[in-house]
């Protein structure tokens, strides 16, 4: 066979497999796109029904004062023009706040037995357990892109397109902790 022929096939495979790569490279990354998409849905949900929770929070507990300050000012950022790692961060800072939230309330039963209380609450754990199963899938989504992206060859062909590991959306040392309810 000639030399150049083969030369010719090989570098036809070379291309087909850059391809390929490359291809699968964008797969993974419109998914990891989906899921935070999807994912940010439910964020926002979470994001508009906080004000509504301290308002009413706070007629009951006009003491919590540094967890309603906290809250605030994460909600005070305009959520449109936040990026999606800045979305992550502050989230994963307003999960602890509402914690937070939540276990100051036990102190006054009489929030708990308001029927508007009530129902944001229950409407925020309905949205909770959507971001909860929105960022399993996100997390799932990165995990297979990161995995392709630092794998080799692969990760020759994802930096060669600039094609980049993303940040998980996960939960920081404060949120392992049990929150402690004082009676």
């Amino acid at each position: 066979m000639n030399l150049q022929i083969v030369i010719g096939i090989l570098l036809l495979l070379f291309i087909i497999l850059l391809i390929l790569a490359y291809n699968k490279a964008i797969v993974l990354r419109n998914f990891v796109r989906e899921a935070f998409s999807t994912m940010d849905v439910y964020l926002k949900k979470r994001w508009d029904l906080i004000p509504n929770l301290l308002e009413i929070t706070k007629v009951y507990a006009a003491h919590e004062k540094s967890v309603f300050e906290e809250i605030t000012k994460l909600r005070s950022l305009n959520y449109a023009n936040l990026d999606k790692n800045q979305k992550i961060d502050i989230n994963q800072k307003l999960n602890i706040g509402i914690t937070k939230l939540i276990a100051s309330v036990e102190n006054y039963p009489q929030l708990k037995a308001n029927e508007t209380y009530a129902k944001l609450m229950d409407e925020l754990s309905l949205i909770e357990d959507d971001i909860a199963n929105s960022r399993k899938y996100f997390n799932g989504t990165v995990r297979e892109l990161n995995t392709y992206t630092e794998l080799f060859p692969t990760n020759i062909v994802c930096a060669l397109f600039g094609i980049k590991s993303e940040k998980m959306f996960e939960i920081n040392d404060t949120q392992r902790e049990s929150i402690k309810v004082e009676l």
